[in-house]
């Protein structure tokens, strides 16, 4: 997790960058806060260090402990108050409360799930959301990229004179709806370059398939924003709890019929 930083051309423009485009989904969709939110899939600390700086008050987890030492470090480096735990987004077992205004999964992390990973997920997420409280979640555009099935994602060149970097992708496809990518970050340094390969396995998460998850774990008012619309770099979800404290359908109880 030490270069991950790398795939970004800046990665503190980009923490600052992506926290306003979600700060102003928050303050829109609930209050400009400060807001109770817990980042379940923080990675190195991307939106969980960018939420803080915003003032509000943050829980981060992810199911690398690797990931989840560097996003402490770097937070504590900002003087940032965020605390962290090492939980799985399948049952979020490891975080405390359940009053939370705020539960994001962005950053592309629930493809990383099968078909029953993603409804446990998705209940997991809905119980930790106080009434009224708003699930945020971002994807590949999956809709358009099972029908193109890329093998690459073009190099991305950063930096200059000899502190280059070269950043690309390599898709491969497993069958229909999965595949590997190779990530690697090819980086001049003053010894000569040096090379850096990531691997993670995907599926293609339909936008259908993530509503109907939403809506089996209870949640509402589901919403789709394209990148031209939020300006985030990926599709967003946006999902509400009901305002009454209930999240999955079975457990709901028709109070004025009760016994």
């Amino acid at each position: 997790m030490k270069n991950y930083h790398l795939i970004f051309e800046n990665w503190d423009a980009s923490i600052e960058r992506q926290a306003g485009i979600l700060n102003s989904l928050l303050a829109a969709q609930l209050r400009s806060g400060p807001l109770k939110i817990l980042d379940c899939a923080c990675g190195i600390g991307t939106q969980s260090i960018g939420f803080a700086r915003y003032g509000h008050h943050v829980v981060a987890s992810d199911l690398s402990s690797a990931a989840v030492a560097r996003a402490r470090r770097e937070a504590t480096r900002r003087n940032l108050e965020i605390s962290f735990h090492v939980s799985d987004m399948t049952s979020l077992a490891e975080i405390p409360g359940s009053d939370f205004d705020v539960v994001a999964a962005l950053d592309n992390a629930l493809p990383h799930l099968n078909a029953t990973q993603i409804l446990a997920a998705t209940r997991a997420m809905g119980s930790k959301l106080k009434p009224g409280g708003l699930l945020i979640a971002s994807i590949r555009d999956y809709d358009t990229l099972i029908r193109t099935r890329p093998a690459i994602q073009e190099p991305a060149f950063y930096g200059s004179h000899s502190q280059r970097r070269i950043v690309h992708q390599v898709w491969d496809w497993i069958d229909q709806d999965r595949y590997t990518l190779h990530q690697y970050i090819t980086r001049q340094t003053e010894e000569g370059w040096e090379a850096h390969h990531f691997v993670a396995e995907y599926r293609c998460l339909l936008r259908a398939e993530l509503s109907r998850a939403l809506e089996s774990a209870g949640l509402k008012q589901i919403q789709w924003l394209t990148p031209s619309e939020s300006g985030f770099y990926q599709p967003i979800v946006l999902a509400k709890r009901n305002e009454r404290g209930c999240c999955l359908p079975d457990a709901c109880v028709d109070t004025a019929s009760a016994p």
